[in-house]
């Protein structure tokens, strides 16, 4: 367990865990996020005087207390209960202040093209040399091996979606395009990739003394959500087409329009597909209607469908979705921003929290998620300036006097 705390107060399941990340944008960070929002103590390193640009100032944006250039929500929200400093590795002081940084941690968490860090002298055989003991997560678009054309491309997250293969099955049928789900669905997969290997290698350590490094390609764990899809392609040939949001074997399983917004409703297996026939005015002991719920694409399954889209059309949101739960038929509207900040169940759970951002001053947004019973997770600070916490950091965790921390400031290593 790392020496010295940062965080104020001990909390969360991962308290005493200490993690360096080192990434930008998403996939990385975010599962440093996450840790950081259990209790663990993150340290978060970016570029000096440039940290991490395209998360913090691209997209919607809040103004700053101190006159800085306005600062992303994405970044604001995602970049919480972290310690920020800045280091350039590519200079061999950076390189050395590193080394001292990890000696003490339990999981290095990095996104970098491959290579990267070999090139600056930070290779994982040079860095376990340091700390035998430490977990290194190496996260990028496609791996840290395989095909070398492949290895070296960049990825994104709309990239690993239609590499990983749930992107050709997101959307309308043809002609309409394949639709990458939003907001960046591939990117937060790859993190909760990232951040549960990283345990899990952290678990094996505790047990063992061993370190070791984990490598998450972005496509694969894009893939590893595809449920049956490769199995049916290698076993039977089949390839999984869009469908839109409708099930391709079963109904009702869909997006409708009612009076006044949209509301999805699911309807699995016999009984409850029997409620909802019902519920339509139908009577479900019709041999015409049983056929209905799986052979879809029948003349009886598409006036069974037609005939619940007209029932839906007539009602409102709200008297839909009650009559669908009083008769244990799942359904849901579809809910904005709005509905969402407004919704009892949200409300009741506490899913909308306020925080003091060190840089935007209070604001409001997610909470934590999951709850745990016995070591909750909190936040306790908001994200903060590039390299505000390389006093702290550098000089009172690592013992780096005055004097040497101006001269990397001034040579710009920190």
């Amino acid at each position: 367990m790392p020496q010295g705390s940062l965080v104020p107060e001990p909390f969360g399941p991962l308290q005493g865990v200490r993690v360096i990340s080192t990434g930008v944008l998403i996939a990385e960070p975010f599962a440093a996020a996450l840790a950081a929002e259990m209790g663990a103590e993150v340290i978060q390193v970016e570029r000096p005087g440039i940290g991490d640009a395209a998360w913090r100032q691209t997209g919607i944006s809040l103004e700053t207390r101190d006159g800085s250039p306005p600062l992303a929500t994405n970044f604001i929200q995602d970049r919480r209960n972290m310690h920020f400093v800045s280091l350039d590795f590519s200079k061999p002081d950076g390189r050395d202040l590193f080394l001292k940084l990890v000696t003490n941690a339990d999981i290095w968490l990095e996104s970098s093209k491959p290579g990267s860090f070999g090139k600056w002298g930070l290779d994982d055989a040079t860095v376990l040399k340091v700390n035998p003991k430490l977990v290194i997560t190496h996260v990028s678009g496609f791996g840290q091996t395989g095909d070398p054309e492949w290895v070296k491309r960049a990825s994104y997250d709309i990239v690993g979606q239609a590499v990983g293969g749930t992107m050709y099955q997101t959307g309308s049928p043809n002609p309409e395009p394949p639709m990458r789900a939003a907001p960046w669905i591939g990117d937060y997969i790859t993190a909760l990739f990232a951040l549960w290997s990283a345990l899990a290698g952290l678990t094996y350590t505790r047990a063992t003394g061993k370190g070791q490094s984990i490598d998450v390609a972005q496509y694969e764990a894009v893939h590893r959500t595809l449920g049956g899809t490769m199995l049916e392609y290698f076993q039977k040939g089949l390839v999984r087409e869009r469908s839109g949001t409708k099930a391709s074997s079963f109904q009702p399983l869909d997006a409708f329009a009612a009076r006044d917004g949209w509301v999805v409703v699911g309807a699995l297996g016999e009984e409850k597909f029997a409620a909802a026939t019902r519920l339509i005015g139908l009577d479900p002991a019709d041999e015409k209607w049983q056929s209905a719920r799986t052979d879809i694409d029948s003349i009886a399954g598409i006036e069974w469908d037609a005939l619940l889209r007209g029932w839906i059309a007539e009602r409102t949101v709200n008297a839909v979705v009650k009559a669908m739960n009083d008769i244990a038929v799942a359904a849901a509207p579809i809910m904005s921003a709005r509905d969402i900040a407004e919704n009892p169940q949200y409300r009741a759970r506490g899913m909308h929290i306020e925080w003091e951002d060190q840089v935007c001053g209070r604001v409001k947004g997610i909470g934590i998620a999951p709850k745990f019973s016995l070591t909750p997770g909190k936040i306790w600070r908001g994200s903060a300036a590039i390299g505000a916490d390389n006093d702290r950091i550098y000089g009172e965790m690592l013992g780096v006097d005055r004097a040497t921390l101006a001269s990397l400031r001034e040579k710009k290593v920190i």
